[in-house]
């Protein structure tokens, strides 16, 4: 039995989906904020801009590690960053001229981490500073301009995190604030102001914490963990308000690889190790729609997912080699 919610959704998803096709299993993925290009990070070593749109390849680049685990647009559009197992986070200008092989040079190494970087994002409005995770237990604000660390969060101090962190999220609504998830089974607050120590450290998940995000009021996050479920936390109280566990036996329940918020906030986007994708209600905590069993949907594991700036749009990856675009309302009549 759908509600209103699933049945408007099953309208717009089900049958209007848009594939992305690449050759090697997606790890990562994100959308430039005027919605119409999408970066993904793959197994070939490659990041690939695509125009969301039309389906076409925009840039292809050549990454200096193969094994790349992040990627993120700049706020303008104008740069991507990646990361990976080579510790390094890159930066790429899409203006820039390219080599005589045909690829797009590198133009900025940020060099320090020690351990692979796992996720990256930008300062929300701002090209030239980034946040990035890492392997190394600690998360790092850098100055592109000068490829130099402007704070570390964690390492020796006592209350950052005790083993790598997997994933990072900036405050929307501030962003001097951002939370970070780790194989340590929490989550952790910062403020980019005071690297010396986590604001406050959230418990809950007894698996590691794969993937964080801000809830668009910037007053609340949500969760993903290895232990099948996902979380929502308020940052002003510390308390634990939801739990969404899925509807499997004790000893059958898949991992969260990666979760998103719809633009108001009342649905939570969960991608899970076995390819189900569920649409929670946020306010009800009950699962509405599984894009998982839609003919349309990924033959593997679903690695990384994210909502288009304004809403409109869902783009899920997966190691079935492909990107999916499901798309909302109006958006529809445009892909």
């Amino acid at each position: 039995m759908f509600d209103g919610i699933s049945l408007i959704l099953l309208q717009f998803l089900n049958y209007f989906s848009k594939s992305l096709q690449k050759n090697f299993q997606v790890y990562s993925l994100d959308w430039t904020p005027e919605r119409n290009r999408i970066v993904s990070a793959s197994q070939d070593g490659r990041l690939i801009v695509w125009n969301a749109l039309t389906s076409q390849k925009t840039h292809a680049i050549k990454l200096p590690c193969a094994w790349v685990m992040t990627c993120a647009f700049s706020p303008s559009g104008q740069s991507v960053a990646c990361g990976g197992l080579d510790s390094v986070c890159s930066i790429f200008n899409l203006n820039s001229q390219t080599d005589r092989d045909g690829n797009l040079p590198v133009t900025r190494m940020l060099s320090g981490h020690k351990g692979y970087v796992s996720s990256c994002q930008y300062v929300p409005d701002e090209d030239s500073r980034l946040v990035t995770g890492s392997g190394d237990q600690t998360c790092v604000l850098w100055d592109i301009t000068t490829g130099l660390r402007t704070s570390v969060f964690g390492g020796e101090f006592q209350s950052g995190h005790t083993a790598d962190v997997l994933s990072i999220s900036i405050n929307g609504c501030n962003s001097k604030m951002f939370v970070s998830g780790s194989c340590d089974s929490t989550a952790r607050l910062w403020d980019m102001r005071v690297a010396s120590r986590a604001v406050r450290t959230f418990h809950g998940h007894e698996g590691d914490v794969n993937s964080v995000k801000f809830f668009p009021d910037g007053n609340r996050f949500g969760t993903g963990s290895d232990d099948g479920t996902c979380r929502l936390f308020d940052i002003r109280t510390g308390h634990q308000l939801q739990v969404y566990y899925q509807p499997h036996g004790d000893n059958d329940v898949p991992p969260v690889t990666s979760i998103a918020f719809s633009i108001s906030g009342r649905l939570l986007f969960a991608g899970y190790n076995n390819g189900d994708c569920y649409v929670w209600d946020t306010l009800l905590g009950k699962m509405v729609l599984n894009l998982g069993s839609l003919q349309t949907s990924h033959d593997g594991r679903i690695s990384c997912l994210g909502l288009s700036a304004d809403g409109s749009a869902l783009c899920t990856g997966s190691w079935d080699t492909n990107l999916k675009i499901w798309a909302f309302g109006g958006y529809r009549r445009v892909i």
